[in-house]
This record gives C-alpha cells, sequence and structure tokens, in this order.
C-alpha cells in the first residue's frame, strides 16, 4: 500500500462543528469566525486575529498596509512558496532576496545589512519547515532602520522562538491553514499583529472595504448599512471552515508532539544513510512546529540526479515534496530580477537536492520505517 506525501488530521468533532454549523443557516464569515480568531489570538499570545481565505491572502493584505511605492524593497528568503514575492509584486514592491543558512534553510540574518537600501521598507522571514528564522538580531536591525517585520508562518503553527510564539514577534505575521499544514480549515489562513491600527485596515481590506461584518448587520435588528472607507478584497474566511479550525487549534499541540516523535524516528533510522541529510538544527532554544520533513540528497555520491531519485521513491509507492524550487529559479523572477544563482549560492544549492519526506500525526512509526527502506534501496541501486 502506498504512503502518500500528506494528510489532514479530521475527527468527529471537526465533523460535528460543520454539521452544526450548516444546520445553523449561518455559513459565512460569523460567530464561528469571531471565536476561532478570538482562540488563535490567545494560542499565538497575540492582540489581534484576522482570519482570511488562504495564507496568499494575508500576505497580499500585509504588503498592502505597508502602502509601498513603486520601487520600494522588501527583503525575502529565495527558498519560499511563490505566494511570498508574487504578493510583494501584487503590492507595487519589488523582492530583494538574501541567501539562506546551510543547517535550517532559513533567511541568513547575518547578510541581511549589505541588501539594505534607501529604498527597504520591510523584511519578510520565512519560518522554513517549522523551524523558526533567528527573529531577536532581524528585529534589531529592522528597529535600527524604522523597517516592518511581516512573518512569513505559513509553516510555524505553534512554533517558539526563545519562549516566544510565532505570531507575536514581528509587526504582521502570517499563517495557513492548508490541508498539508499543522491545522486546517480545508484552504484559510490567519493574520496577527499588536498593532490596532493594521488590524483595523486589514479587516476593512479583507472584505471589501466595509465598515461593519455582514453577520452584525444582517443577523440582527440593525439596518443593513454600510459605508467604504477604502477599496478593499474578498479573503474572508467561512464559519464552515472555522468550524473545523476551532476543534484543530485545539489539537496543535498533541498534533505537534506527533510530528516530533516522526521526525526524531527519521533522525535515527537516517543517521547512517548519508547520502539522505535531514536539516540541522538552530543554536538558540526554540520549539520545531515540524511542518515539514526536509532532506537533502548528496547528488553527488549516486548516478541520477535529484528529480530521477524521487521519481524512483514515488514508484516504489512514497509520496513525496518538493519545498522549494528557489525564487529565483523561477522563469519570471529570473527575467524580473536577472541571474542570482553565483549571489545566492546556498539556495541555490539546496533548491537542486531538496525534497520532503512524509509527515503527518496519522503517519504510523511503520510507515517511516517503510519510507527509510525505500530511500535506502534508492540510494544503494544507484551509489557511485
Amino acid at each position: 500500500m502506498s504512503i502518500p506525501f500528506s494528510r489532514p488530521s479530521i475527527g468527529a468533532e471537526e465533523i460535528e462543528e460543520v454539521v452544526a454549523c450548516l444546520r445553523s443557516g449561518w455559513i459565512t464569515s460569523g460567530p464561528r469566525t469571531a471565536r476561532f480568531e478570538q482562540e488563535f489570538a490567545e494560542v499565538v499570545h497575540s492582540t489581534h486575529a484576522i482570519a482570511v481565505s488562504s495564507a496568499t491572502a494575508g500576505l497580499h493584505l500585509a504588503m498592502l498596509v505597508l502602502d509601498l511605492q513603486p520601487g520600494d524593497e522588501v527583503i525575502t528568503s529565495p527558498l519560499t512558496w511563490p505566494a511570498t514575492v508574487n504578493t510583494i509584486v501584487f503590492a507595487g514592491g519589488k523582492p530583494v532576496l538574501v541567501d539562506i543558512e546551510a543547517d535550517t534553510l532559513n533567511l541568513d540574518v547575518r547578510q541581511l545589512s549589505r541588501k539594505l537600501s534607501d529604498r527597504t521598507r520591510a523584511i519578510v522571514p520565512v519560518h522554513f519547515a517549522g523551524q523558526p528564522c533567528d527573529m531577536a538580531p532581524l528585529m534589531e536591525i529592522a528597529g535600527a532602520k524604522g523597517l516592518r517585520v511581516v512573518e512569513d508562518a505559513a509553516h510555524a503553527v505553534g512554533t517558539e522562538y526563545r519562549g516566544r510564539r510565532v505570531g507575536s514577534i514581528g509587526d504582521l505575521s502570517v499563517f495557513s491553514f492548508h490541508p498539508i499544514k499543522n491545522i486546517t480549515t480545508a484552504e484559510g489562513g490567519m493574520i496577527t499583529t499588536d498593532d490596532g491600527e493594521l488590524a483595523r485596515r486589514l479587516r476593512l481590506l479583507r472584505f471589501h472595504g466595509v465598515e461593519r461584518d455582514a453577520w452584525k448587520a444582517y443577523g440582527g435588528a440593525q439596518l443593513p448599512l454600510y459605508d467604504v472607507s477604502m477599496p478593499g478584497l474578498k479573503y474572508n474566511l467561512t464559519d464552515i471552515q472555522s468550524a473545523i479550525g476551532l476543534h484543530q487549534l485545539r489539537k496543535l499541540d498533541d498534533f505537534i508532539a506527533r510530528r516530533q516523535h516522526l521526525a526524531r524516528r527519521y533522525d535515527a533510522a537516517l543517521a547512517d544513510v548519508p547520502e539522505i541529510r535531514p536539516l540541522g538544527n538552530a543554536p538558540y532554544p526554540f520549539r520545531h512546529a515540524h511542518h515539514l520533513y526536509v532532506v537533502r540528497v548528496q547528488t553527488a555520491a549516486l548516478r541520477i540526479n535529484r528529480e530521477e531519485f524521487m521519481a524512483a521513491v514515488q514508484a516504489a509507492g512514497v509520496g513525496l515534496g518538493l519545498h522549494f524550487i528557489a525564487v529565483h529559479e523561477l522563469t519570471y523572477y529570473r527575467r524580473l530580477l536577472g541571474d542570482l544563482r553565483a549571489e545566492l549560492p546556498v539556495a541555490t544549492d539546496a533548491s537542486r537536492r531538496i525534497f520532503s519526506l512524509p509527515l503527518y500525526p496519522g503517519l504510523a512509526d511503520s510507515d517511516v520505517d517503510r519510507v527509510v527502506e525505500v530511500l535506502r534501496q534508492t540510494v544503494n541501486a544507484n551509489r557511485r
């Protein structure tokens, strides 16, 4: 039987809450979404949480409230999903890429200063695979230069950095609830902030710029009057989705504990397979959410490349992920930013050697053993 790359952990509680939501007659953004926002803010120790239709929507709104002007620069990692840089471009900014750390694949904060310019407006660290970027020196640099920090926390629900939850450190943090993430709402995302004015503007932008929520206007005796103070989009999360998220959030710590157990099992099983190297750990205190278990294949020791290796593993019944092809290797960004391969050597190398192994709470210990067995067999069959 094949092992999928990922599978959401949906229980009876989520199903019953969705049914109750459907029966309530209120299925778009409403009381369940408001409750989900409140509980999420409490979990990440943030003052405000704004639920949105996806992390991409959240990143787009986060960029819009920065009020970027043409030519303004936003620094971020080259090893991320395209949404991170796409939303910078859509908001009128220019992405500036800084290379990553070889062990963690997080943004190399030591290289930030040389990429700052008088057009820099923000920094977007990506907490890769659920391990936090080194935020203390990053926040110090941002504070000294008056820059905003928008954390791409799509991988980092439940991640902690030096005892602080991701979601309470930067000016804004954006989370993802895609089905492969640590918790899911089928699709969806959340923006957190301690800044009340940013939160107000984000709430307006996510729903047409309308001044009050539809459920408050239509759910009671108030007249359905509204006003628009700025043009907005339609990026709201529905109550059906929030019904799932409420119960997923309450299981988060258990989900992470299971992911940590599975990651340790992978670590031990791969210790004597030098051709397949897991990522390293940061030197500072942190809690790893283990959204992904990413490995690097040592292609120099094999007769096949990364793509051929992945194809062989998948043909043996093991699903894999690719996180990620570096941004500067993608056609649009090669044209926009030029050839950055020599300038970003770590990201360029990682982009050609990394892939992700199955990791989700429903994965059995025996499944991990089977994945590692297939990796070993593929290595042995293709070793130089």
